[in-house]
């Protein structure tokens, strides 16, 4: 066995088995994102929790074109940290905002993808014990 193979089972063993982010985060690929280096991997995920958030922000309200964009640059950075669902559900909002889907389907794909964000963001929140604004971006439209 490699020593590096071993370092990454060993570091996966010493998280508790009830780690919230098993679910949203998959911490084997996110391992071997930052080569086990642990405050690497805290910084990464500090900085998804944030994009998350100020890309949500910026979707809600956005034509088609520009909530296109954002979804599929939020995508990358998901499948960048094993963030799997987020991934998911923003490629359904990217295929939805191009494809001209009518405002159900994009409404459902958004509210998907709030959803996914907010449980990846909860559990990033968890691991760093840190407070992370978790709640998703309002969508009151003043007229």
């Amino acid at each position: 066995m490699s020593g590096e193979h071993a370092m990454a089972r060993s570091s996966a063993k010493s998280l508790p088995a009830h780690e919230p982010m098993s679910n949203s985060i998959d911490q084997v690929h996110l391992e071997r994102m930052t080569l086990g280096d642990r405050g690497l991997e805290r910084e990464v995920l500090a900085i998804f929790a944030r994009q998350t958030a100020m890309t949500l922000e910026r979707i809600v309200g956005a034509g088609p074109a520009r909530a296109a964009a954002a979804a599929h640059t939020l995508k990358g950075s998901a499948r960048g940290i094993g963030a799997w669902r987020v991934a998911e559900a923003a490629e359904r909002l990217e295929q939805a905002a191009t494809g001209a889907a009518d405002e159900a389907t994009m409404l459902s794909a958004l509210a998907d993808l709030e959803a996914a964000s907010f449980e990846a963001r909860l559990a990033i929140g968890l691991r760093l014990g840190e407070a992370f604004d978790a709640a998703a971006p309002s969508r009151s439209r003043d007229h």
